[in-house]
């Protein structure tokens, strides 16, 4: 046993001889402060790994879970996937003669300048007033609006995931709402209104309802887009409990049974109870990130939509914590922030025009950020 211990550590030293000193004091450094780590730098041709300390311990990835969670979904759903949102109501001429219920299906997006656009297209169609008042019908999804493992991270920083969800369910300021019903009634009500549809909120009977207009969501290619770029935890939650038909554990099993199919991954290396990591029960590792990586990289199918979703170092038109201009344009990654946890994974060109992946996670009470890009400028550099 200790003959192979030795003779790993010398193939990682021959890998990347310029490094290897530079790459063991590294992970010396981060034990010392009891800081748990999972990396490796692959080539993205071959998955040969070139350099790499426990690549296979699975860890809490944080955000870069949405690396797997956003493959999955372009495959299992396609990058021309739109998300329906449907009104209904009973219509005698000009006139809706009960209530307009607007019945929701996940749409993550679905913002105040969507619902001007479908006020406009109801008076398009001949519809002028509602008698009765504007409904929500949640019924899609379960009663889970928050996903499992949120309660010891970060319930408050997200708001509840309901299939029919306004301005994502924070008001003007930006503020969540845990209670975001009245406020999205009340809004898709003054909307109407300044349209100039009358909605007269008068007590009604429904009769028998009809679809009078349905509006799709952005296709999914740009809802990846925001999610990966700006990290956004409701978007991918949404989407994930429509793969599952409302449920959050019905999405994620299809995520997993996703990779078991394809890429041979089972449940114990695709470990995860939601889509955008905020969960802590969430466990990958290095290996696993790497994997889907190189994986989404070679698929002609849905690969460029994947990898323009990353961040680009030096490519976006907000400014981004990383200040190395020697990393500008040759790094697209996804990154992974929660209390004790600090994970990144990507592509980069080395400066002779090398390919690689890689993936660090790191897991402890005394990490920084630098800890991560440290590593990755000089497998860069």
């Amino acid at each position: 046993m200790l003959k192979l211990l030795v003779s790993a550590l010398v193939s990682l030293a021959m890998a990347l001889p310029g490094q290897a000193q530079t790459f063991r004091g590294w992970i010396r450094g981060l034990e010392r402060r009891d800081v748990k780590v999972s990396a490796g730098l692959w080539d993205l041709a071959t998955g040969k790994l070139l350099q790499g300390y426990r690549p296979t311990l699975a860890l809490t990835p944080a955000s870069t879970t949405k690396v797997v969670s956003t493959y999955a979904l372009l495959k299992s759903v396609k990058p021309n996937d739109v998300v329906e949102t449907e009104i209904w109501g009973t219509r005698v001429g000009d006139t809706v003669t009960g209530d307009l219920v607007f019945k929701g299906a996940g749409d993550p997006m679905l913002v105040s300048e969507r619902i001007w656009l479908m006020a406009h297209d109801l008076k398009a169609k001949g519809i002028l007033r509602v008698l009765g008042s504007i409904r929500l019908d949640q019924s899609a999804f379960d009663a889970q609006v928050y996903g499992t493992g949120w309660e010891s991270t970060s319930e408050n920083s997200t708001p509840p995931i309901l299939p029919l969800s306004v301005n994502f369910n924070r008001d003007e300021q930006g503020r969540i709402l845990h209670d975001p019903g009245p406020l999205a009634v009340e809004t898709l009500t003054r909307i109407f209104r300044e349209a100039g549809l009358q909605v007269l909120e008068q007590p009604v009977e429904d009769g028998e309802m009809v679809k009078l207009l349905s509006s799709a969501s952005p296709p999914l290619r740009t809802l990846v887009q925001s999610i990966n770029k700006y990290s956004n935890n409701f978007m991918i939650e949404m989407l994930v409990k429509r793969l599952g038909e409302g449920s959050w554990s019905g999405g994620v099993q299809k995520i997993q049974a996703f990779y078991k199919s394809v890429l041979g991954l089972d449940e114990n290396l695709i470990a995860i109870t939601d889509g955008s990591g905020l969960s802590k029960e969430n466990q990958l590792s290095a290996r696993t990130l790497a994997t889907v990586l190189r994986s989404a990289w070679n698929d002609y199918e849905v690969g460029p939509e994947f990898v323009a979703s990353l961040k680009v170092i030096g490519g976006e038109p907000w400014e981004l914590s990383v200040k190395d201009p020697t990393l500008e344009r040759r790094i697209r990654c996804k990154t992974g922030h929660l209390s004790g946890v600090n994970s990144v994974c990507g592509y980069l060109q080395t400066p002779k025009g090398k390919l690689r992946v890689f993936a660090i996670i790191l897991n402890g009470e005394d990490i920084k950020n630098e800890d991560v890009w440290s590593m990755v400028a000089r497998w860069a550099n």
